[in-house]
C-alpha cells in the first residue's frame, strides 16, 4: 500500500512536469508567433536579404519562395506607405495570439481542472488545416506556404495531445473510481 501510494506520487510529479514543460512550450510558441506578426516589413526586408533579393522587385526572383517573399514584402510596402492602419490589424493578431497564450496559464495552474484548455488548443490546431487550405487558395497564398502554415496546427497539436493524455491519468491516479475527468462530473 505504501509503496502503490509512493510510486503514484513519483509519477504524478513526472506528469506535472512534462505538462508544465509542454503547456510552456505551447504558450512561448505562442508568444513568439503573435510577436512576429507585428515587424512584418522588418521581417520580410530581412528575409529577402537572406535570400540575397533584397534589392529585387518581385518580377526578377529566381526561385518561388524568393518570388513569395518579394511579393509580400512590395505589397507589403506599398500598404504601409497609402495605408498604414492596415497594420493595425496584424497588432490585433499579435493580441489574439498573446490573450490565448495567457489563458494557458489556467493549465499550468491546475491542469486536470483546466483540462478543456488542452481539447480548446487541439480543436483550434485542427481547424488550422482547413482554414489554411480554404482561405489560402481564396487569397492566392501558394501551396507550399499553405503547409508551412499547416505545420503549426500539426506541431501544435502534439504537446496538447500529449497534456491532454497526461492530464486524464493524473485524474486517474487521484480519483481511481472515475472513468472521466473529476472536474466533468462535478455538480455545480
Amino acid at each position: 500500500m505504501f509503496e502503490d501510494r509512493k510510486m503514484n506520487v513519483h509519477r504524478t510529479e513526472m506528469l506535472q512536469r512534462r505538462i508544465r514543460l509542454l503547456t510552456w512550450f505551447f504558450i512561448i510558441g505562442l508568444v513568439l508567433s503573435g510577436a512576429t506578426a507585428v515587424p512584418l516589413q522588418w521581417e520580410l526586408d530581412l528575409s529577402a536579404r537572406i535570400l540575397g533579393v533584397a534589392d529585387s522587385p518581385s518580377g526578377e526572383a529566381t526561385s518561388g519562395l524568393s518570388e513569395w517573399i518579394l511579393k509580400v514584402r512590395d505589397a507589403l510596402r506599398d500598404t504601409n506607405a497609402k495605408y498604414p492602419f492596415v497594420a493595425y490589424g496584424f497588432d490585433w493578431l499579435a493580441f489574439g495570439h498573446f490573450a490565448i497564450a495567457i489563458a494557458f496559464v489556467g493549465a499550468l495552474r491546475d491542469p486536470v481542472r483546466n483540462a478543456w484548455l488542452f481539447q480548446f488548443g487541439m480543436i483550434a490546431c485542427v481547424l488550422v488545416v482547413p482554414y489554411a487550405f480554404v482561405f489560402g487558395a481564396v487569397r492566392g497564398i501558394p501551396i507550399y506556404w499553405r503547409l508551412i502554415d499547416c505545420s503549426f496546427g500539426v506541431l501544435g497539436f502534439i504537446p496538447l495531445r500529449l497534456c491532454y493524455r497526461w492530464t486524464k491519468e493524473l485524474d486517474t491516479i487521484a480519483n481511481p473510481a472515475a472513468t472521466k475527468l473529476s472536474h466533468a462530473r462535478s455538480s455545480p
